[in-house]
């Protein structure tokens, strides 16, 4: 098989990536390890900012999205007694939208299945060969008979655990972590959101994070040690601690039910660099991972797919290389402000092992200074709305 750009991964930026390129008349091929359905099984956040909705709108999968989306001018911030607003439309004049990542993901299912798009399934022993030549390739197997692709470039959206960040010699790449000593106890009920806007809490009993799927699907988080399974929490349990963490206000208003998804994922920040080696480029997970208090993990992703879909349209429509010299360049650029402010707000907000009387006194000042600072919150609503391209 040959196609110009062979596609590794069939989660939302791969699609995506796919899907752009379709549209300028770029063939491609995506590979998927699961299948469709697991794809769309796979429960993740859904906070798009502008840059990623402009994206689905050009890539011409918006009309769902427009009709069912949540739009959030602002959020709730609170720690233990102190709660506030910060207002994103008055500060930047932009929003950001609530749906969900598994809708974005189906929506780009159906526009490549509504064009013929090429997406082979259950692939395994994917290998890359040759990125760091002028003829790449990609072999695999499928129910054990094996393939071959030949193509011009490979995009490697395969996630942290995918061959194409692994491909890139360790000669050649440097990978940055930070782990966090504790993870999210997640549950999604079917119960209205308990507010409008997304209320992001900490306190001294650790972190919770009141967001939604939509008018009566529900998504809490709590803050909870690393060595917690899920099944050690009841939904009694965690309503209960759920309500300890957030303003009383709304403690009492809560409408509580059964979950019906449950899950704990612990906390990391990572960046590996370069993020281009010859005819490989890495995009979202295969590159980078933030800690989701900052709603990036999808977001940052996109932005890989806008600096890697218009360079390849300029080497393809113009023979110009340019934006493919700089990709890792300038998308590393934007994931590391990306990385920052996730890790700053996760600082702001949660409760750590080690913390001192003294940090926990400078914790709340800097929440107070959030607060009461105008400029503060104009830079918190610029990085959350996100950065430009």
């Amino acid at each position: 098989m040959r196609t110009q750009v062979a596609i590794i991964g069939g989660g939302p930026s791969g699609l995506l990536l796919s899907q752009l390129l379709h549209r300028k008349g770029i063939d491609t091929v995506v590979l998927e390890r699961k299948t469709k359905d697991y794809v769309l099984g796979r429960i993740r956040a859904g906070i798009l900012e502008t840059g990623f909705v402009d994206l689905m709108r050009k890539a011409g999968v918006s009309d769902r999205m427009d009709k069912e989306c949540f739009v959030h001018d602002g959020t709730v911030i609170s720690f233990g007694d102190t709660e506030f607003g910060i207002n994103f439309k008055e500060l930047t004049g932009r929003n950001v939208v609530v749906y969900g990542q598994t809708e974005v993901t189906r929506d780009l299912y159906e526009a490549r299945e509504a064009m013929d798009g090429k997406i082979v399934f259950n692939t395994e022993n994917v290998h890359i060969h040759d990125v760091d030549r002028d003829a790449p390739y990609v072999s695999y197997t499928v129910d054990g008979i094996e393939h071959r692709i030949e193509c011009d470039y490979v995009a490697g959206c395969d996630g942290f655990h995918g061959v194409s960040r692994q491909t890139i010699p360790l000669t050649v790449r440097k990978e940055y972590e930070k782990l966090y000593p504790f993870g999210w106890l997640g549950i999604l009920s079917e119960t209205p959101p308990v507010h409008d806007e997304l209320i992001y809490a900490g306190s001294e009993r650790g972190f919770a994070l009141c967001s939604m799927r939509n008018s009566n699907l529900s998504r809490y988080y709590i803050q909870c040690s690393l060595s917690d399974a899920p099944e050690d929490w009841t939904d009694a349990a965690f309503w209960e601690e759920l309500k300890r963490r957030i303003p009383g206000k709304y403690a009492e208003q809560l409408v509580t039910g059964p979950s019906i998804e449950k899950s704990i994922a612990p906390l990391r920040s990572f960046v590996t660099e370069p993020m281009r080696w010859g005819r490989l480029f890495l995009c979202g997970d295969a590159a980078h991972i933030v800690p989701p208090t900052g709603a990036k993990g999808l977001n940052t992703a996109a932005s890989d797919i806008h600096y890697l879909y218009n360079a390849l349209q300029q080497v393809y429509e113009e023979g110009d290389s340019e934006g493919i010299d700089r990709y890792s360049e300038r998308a590393l650029a934007r994931i590391w402000k990306a990385e920052r402010f996730s890790w700053s707000t996760t600082n702001l907000l949660h409760s750590f092992p080690e913390q001192s009387a003294f940090d926990l006194k400078m914790q709340k000042a800097d929440v107070h200074f959030l607060r009461d600072n105008r400029e503060a919150q104009s830079v918190f609503a610029q990085n959350y709305v996100g950065l430009p391209y």
